[in-house]
């Protein structure tokens, strides 16, 4: 690739499958997805194995819809301690290739390399050689893309699947890119899809081809943006190591036991769910700067809303307060509640390091800190109901429940 940057993008397949069918063999060669609870109200397939994806199983899909697509589907449920330990160590073997490590959720990275392609051999072999170890050393297959650029790196990942390499370079990605569906290039959602096969575009050598100023007519920025993806003008750089969390949020939501109805029963339910987010952001070495609550009443109404931080919190108290605030500044009780969700977002690791603010007690949110570390260990070494809020003990119908270990915690990816 001469002077051009050597940059992979890696992708586990079918991630939360593939660990659960490593430690549980006797699924393998059923189809089976990893989703929340088969008996709650509300549950959605997280991921499943290619043998579920090849009777129409889909990510997204609700549990009822897939049993319906594939009767006889094994369901298991998540365990996403687990997945991020897998995450962890495959970030442990691209860390003896670079430095510039970005996640992409959970299961992806990007990989900058160029600076060891002299060393370790070119960006073909540095992948062959990263996808022999994460077979051999962690037992899950990846699909790796090698390019120039991060958007044609991923574009080699989705390319072909599974356990496959995928070179597309400058010789190479009007063969392999250009005649892709244009929805398999990044930013090309449901709505940006539509539009553009309204506009006779159904390929990414379309939107290529495609004069920039048609597509910023229709579409905006974005549509510029995709001109120069659909060309190999992307020269976003892979962050190093560090500068971002592996997973953008971290969330928990449930449907209530009962139908709640006044604003102490839904600060209750704040907290349960808050101990939950807060314990799994330390758990993993990540804090938050961003809250964001969900909530739906019996009368089918819903919304969710977040609010931007002063200070980055893994702190429970800060997480449920600012929840709770939110709560009571948009709902007004015209219906019962029956479900709430609490999300930390915009995640960063606990190396970060922000700008000190001159209205911050930090002598107060270390005791907080240190206190909740402290009910972290007496749980992992008691259980969970070894310790409880006084909170709690007001409704133990309502705050009986194990968020972390009962309910579905969900991470999100993200792309900047």
């Amino acid at each position: 690739m001469g002077t051009d940057r050597v940059i992979l993008h890696s992708d586990c397949n079918c991630f939360y499958a593939s660990v659960e069918m490593l430690h549980r063999p006797e699924l393998r060669n059923v189809p089976m997805a990893v989703g929340g609870d088969p008996e709650a109200r509300h549950g959605i397939v997280l991921t499943a194995n290619y043998l579920a994806k090849k009777r129409g199983v889909k990510t997204g899909m609700a549990l009822w819809q897939a049993r319906q697509a594939c009767p006889g589907i094994c369901f298991v449920r998540p365990r996403m301690g687990l997945y991020l330990r897998f995450s962890r160590m495959a970030q442990e073997i691209y860390d003896d290739y670079t430095d510039r490590i970005e996640p992409f959720g959970i299961d992806e990275s990007w990989l900058d390399v160029t600076g060891s392609a002299g060393i370790k051999g070119d960006g073909l072999k540095i992948a062959q050689e990263i996808s022999a170890r994460i077979r051999s050393e962690l037992g899950i297959t990846v699909s790796i893309g090698v390019s120039f650029n991060k958007i044609f790196a991923k574009l080699g990942s989705d390319y072909k699947k599974p356990d496959a390499i995928t070179t597309m370079g400058r010789d190479e990605y009007m063969t392999k890119a250009w005649p892709l569906p244009a929805s398999d290039l990044l930013y090309v959602g449901r709505s940006t899809n539509r539009t553009l096969y309204r506009m006779g575009i159904l390929t990414i050598g379309d939107i290529a081809r495609t004069e920039p100023e048609i597509l910023q007519g229709s579409l905006g920025k974005i549509g510029l943006l995709l001109w120069l993806f659909a060309n190999g003008k992307d020269d976003s750089t892979v962050k190093v190591k560090g500068e971002s969390a592996s997973v953008k949020s971290v969330g928990n939501s449930m449907t209530t036991p009962r139908d709640l109805e006044t604003n102490e029963e839904v600060k209750i339910i704040m907290y349960v769910l808050s101990e939950s987010v807060a314990a799994r952001l330390r758990e993993n070495g990540f804090r938050c700067r961003t809250i964001e609550i969900s909530v739906r009443d019996n009368g089918l109404y819903s919304f969710t809303r977040q609010i931007k931080l002063r200070n980055v919190t893994n702190i429970t108290t800060e997480i449920a307060e600012t929840g709770y605030r939110l709560f009571l500044k948009n709902y007004n009780w015209e219906h019962p509640i029956r479900s709430v969700g609490i999300r930390g977002a915009d995640l960063v690791t606990d190396i970060y390091c922000e700008q000190m603010d001159l209205f911050c007690d930090y002598r107060y949110r270390d005791k907080q800190m240190k206190a909740d570390q402290t009910v972290d260990d007496i749980r992992r070494r008691f259980g969970f109901y070894s310790v409880k809020r006084g909170l709690m003990v007001k409704d133990e119908g309502l705050s009986g429940v194990n968020a972390k270990e009962d309910h579905t915690v969900h991470p999100k990816g993200y792309f900047t």
